[in-house]
Order: structure tokens, then C-alpha cells, then sequence
């Protein structure tokens, strides 16, 4: 087993059961972010909140 493999072991143990907490956190930093930036980069922070929230779905067995 290669150290990404064990890494997304990992990631699979903290996730399983808490997807939905994970996911409105990475809302909650995206809208933090937007409001400190003044939604400059609010194209970049909405495709990086859809990027973390499909992988999160993608390590619990959820559909993205």
C-alpha cells in the first residue's frame, strides 16, 4: 500500500458518517472566503467547494 493510499484510508475513517458536517464546512470556509475577498474569486472558491464536497462523496460511497 503506497502512502496515498494510506492517506486516503485515513481520509475514509474521518469521513465515514460525518459527510454532511464535512460538506457545510467546506461551504461555510467558501462563503468566509467570498465575503473576505469581497467575492473576487467567488468562480475559483464556488469550483474548489464542488471539488472537495464530489471528492468527500466520492470517499463515502455517496453520489456526487
Amino acid at each position: 500500500m503506497g502512502l496515498f493510499d494510506d492517506l486516503k484510508g485515513k481520509a475514509q475513517d474521518l469521513i465515514d458518517g460525518n459527510e454532511e458536517a464535512i460538506k457545510e464546512g467546506i461551504d461555510k470556509a467558501g462563503d468566509f472566503v467570498d465575503e473576505k475577498t469581497g467575492g473576487k474569486f467567488a468562480e475559483q472558491v464556488d469550483a474548489v467547494q464542488g471539488a472537495a464536497s464530489d471528492y468527500v462523496a466520492s470517499l463515502s460511497g455517496q453520489d456526487a
